[in-house]
Parts: structure tokens; sequence; C-alpha cells
């Protein structure tokens, strides 16, 4: 019985110490989820002046031809998925895989029909696990990426469509609603549906181009579809920190549930142990007074 008391024991000093390192975790993600959504709320004015730009180049101009614009016939598609670089983070990576895994096996029969773009090492050891050929990968982001740390991949991916290599672009991510709740999207980014302006925004925006309104197209569109992919990027990083403080708050709440119910076995034992003794000691007398 003693030994069984001490193993208890033992187990409760290990969960306490489980419990206190989860805890740490769920407050570190809490911060810098405060942290993800600033920046993404700060990234935000850049994208949608880009996207004022270019929806009045496109109210102002007839007949506008770009690449990046042009609808064309389907042979092959092309994937940019944003998952993570670590775990415990809950099912963040899961269900963005599982979606990704279900589009491809919806849309195309071979692996020939699509190429795949992967940012996070989550997502890269998935598809290498699975032998599936990937274009490009990037991983080891900081938990507050730059849009330097995601250029290269942003750029190959968008130069890729320009070049034909591939028809169509989707990018793959977590899209944060709160803490809660992520919601696993697939959203098609090329080619591009020309953004819109109101007759009214139109009179008001009133630009002039140097050199021309399409050599300021032919400059902006790249960028505009990288901004796109970098926001994408920092709305997944927060998908990420909501999910691992929601995981670790779980963890903790668990922890701390186990933590009861062994006290209150461990209490139970040790009442065992004090009943067996007195009931010994009580023999014990009994037998010497016979």
């Amino acid at each position: 019985m003693a030994k069984g008391m001490r193993e208890i024991k033992r187990q409760i000093k290990s969960v306490q110490s489980t419990k206190q390192i989860t805890k740490a975790m769920e407050m570190v993600a809490a911060a810098k989820l405060r942290k993800a959504q600033e920046k993404a709320e700060a990234a935000r004015p850049y994208s949608e002046k880009l996207k004022e730009v270019v929806a009045s180049i496109a109210a102002s101009t007839q007949d506008i031809q770009h690449p990046m614009l042009e609808s064309r016939p389907v042979k092959k598609t092309a994937y940019l998925i944003i998952t993570s670089d670590r775990g415990l983070a809950g099912g963040y990576n899961a269900n963005v895989l599982r979606q990704v895994n279900q589009t491809l096996k919806e849309r195309h029969t071979s692996q020939d029909d699509y190429e795949l773009f992967v940012i996070g090492r989550k997502g890269r050891d998935y598809f290498r696990r699975r032998e599936i050929a990937m274009a490009s990968t990037t991983t080891d982001l900081s938990d507050s990426p730059s849009f330097a740390d995601i250029k290269s991949i942003a750029h190959e991916a968008v130069k890729g469509f320009e070049l034909a290599e591939f028809d169509e672009l989707y990018i793959c991510y977590n899209r944060f609603v709160n803490a809660l709740t992520q919601i696993p999207t697939v959203e098609r980014l090329l080619p591009m549906d020309t953004p819109e302006v109101t007759a009214a925004e139109g009179s008001s925006l009133g630009y002039e181009y140097e050199p021309s309104a399409e050599a300021v197209l032919e400059a902006l569109l790249p960028r505009y579809a990288e901004t796109l992919i970098y926001g994408a990027l920092l709305n997944g990083k927060a998908s990420e920190l909501g999910a691992k403080m929601t995981a670790m708050g779980n963890a903790t709440k668990n922890a701390s549930k186990l933590i009861n119910d062994l006290s209150l076995t461990y209490n139970r034992a040790r009442q065992a142990a004090i009943t067996q003794e007195i009931t010994e000691i009580v023999a014990g007398a009994n037998a010497a007074q016979g």
C-alpha cells in the first residue's frame, strides 16, 4: 500500500509540473496572438491601397490585358499551403492538410496535374512522408514573420503563373475567426478577379500614371498577389497561435482534473492504510489482553 501511495504522489508531482508548463505556454501564446493580430491589422492598409490603385487602373483603362488577369484552360493547378513549423496547436495543421488532401483527391487524378508550394515544416513533412513532390518549401518562420521571410516562395508561385507553368494558383490556410475558431480555407488567388471600383470612388481617386497605367499595372499586380499571400500568412499565424492557446488551455484544465482525481485516489489509499493500521493495533491489543 505504501509503495502504491508513493507512486500516486509521484504522478501528482509530475502532472503538476506539466500543468505549470502548459499554463506558461498558454500565456505566451496569448501574448503572441495579440501581437499577430496587431501585425495583420497593420498590414491591411497597404494591401487595401494596392487594391485601390489596381481598381482605379482597371476602371480607367479599356481592354486591360495582363497574364495575371487572364483565365485560360486549366491543365495544371498550383497550391500554396500554409502550415506551422511546430506542433502542440490542436487540430491547426491536421485541419488544413485534411482540406488540401480532400481538394486534391476531388479535383485531380494524378500528381502531374498539380504543383505544391509549402510553408511550414508540418506541411513539408506531411507531403514528404506521402512521397508527394513539392516545387518549393519554406520553414523556420518566426511567430512574427516579415514579408522578406516568404518573398522567395511567394514570388516563385506568382511568377510560375505568369509564365504559364500552371493555370491556377490557390492559397490554402486557416482563416482566423477567434482563438477558438479557425476555418480551413482553400481560395483561388490567380487568375485574379479585377477589383471593382464604384463611380464615386473612381472620380475621387484621380491618379496620374507615369510612364503609363499599363506599366504601373505590370509592376503592381505581382506585388499585390504577393501581398495577399503575406496577408494569408499573417492570418494563418494568428490562427496557429489561437489554436495553440486553446490547446494549452485545455491541457491545463485536463491536468487540473487529473490532479484532483489522483489526489482523491491518494487520500482514499491513505485513509485505507490508516484504517488498516488501527485495525492491526486494536487486534494486537485484544490479543495481548487475551
